[in-house]
Formats: structure tokens, sequence, C-alpha cells
């Protein structure tokens, strides 16, 4: 399953939010705007949260990341997501690009707020810089 090289991503992973630090090393390319099927929500906390496959579409960007630092990417990763309320977990997605990527979608025990758009950026929630 590692095989899958490429990261989407809808929120604090992104240039300029609070955890774009975290992938910004594992990143080998500026991305690209994509989209995937599912609703995203705001949480509250300042982060979103996705669940994929259900019927609407999630706005973001999808990243490759460095061959030969994959394996050390998502165990990074991994812990970052797991360590905020919501019981994130990776998951595989398809973009609409077609791109198989890797995304971390959100499990439960938060109140979220669908966001109608898509885009947890275009829809006014701050990002406190966690």
């Amino acid at each position: 399953m590692s095989a899958i090289s490429h990261l989407f991503v809808y929120g604090t992973l992104q240039p300029g939010h609070a955890r774009w630090p975290i992938l910004a090393p594992y990143a080998a390319d500026s991305g690209v705007a994509d989209r995937v099927a599912g609703r995203v929500y705001d949480t509250g906390c300042g982060y979103p949260a996705a669940i994929f496959g259900a019927d609407g579409t999630i706005v973001g960007r999808t990243y490759q990341l460095h061959a030969d630092r994959l394996d050390e990417a998502l165990a990074v990763l991994d812990k970052e997501e797991s360590s905020v309320p919501g019981a994130y977990t990776r998951v595989i997605v398809t973009t609409s690009a077609g791109t198989p990527a890797w995304a971390y979608e959100y499990g439960c025990g938060l109140e979220l707020r669908h966001i109608d758009s898509g885009d947890w950026l275009q829809s006014g929630v701050s990002d406190p810089g966690l």
C-alpha cells in the first residue's frame, strides 16, 4: 500500500496553514488543485474534518511525496493526524484527476458543521496556528 505516493490535503496541511511545515519537507512538488468525492466539515477546533465517498465534493490539493522518504512521511503524518480529537485515519482516495492518494478521514467524537462549498479554506473558518 505504500506504493501510493500522493497525498490529498484539504485543511491545515496546505501551504500557509498550521500543519504545512510538517508536510513541506516531504512534498516533492508544489501540489495541484484537486477534488475528491465526499463532504468536508468545520470541527470548531480550527481544522476541518472530511468523510470521503459521501455525496459532495471536497476541495484541496494533491502532492506527490518524495519516494525515498515516503514511509517516514506517512509515519510522521499518521502521528500528527492521530494527535488531534476526531480519530483521523489514513485512507486511500481517488482524486478528480484520477490520482490514487492518501488522505486523512474523520472518525468520531466532534460536533461537525457541514461546509456546503466543500472548501474549508474559503469557508471563513480561522486556522489559529495549532
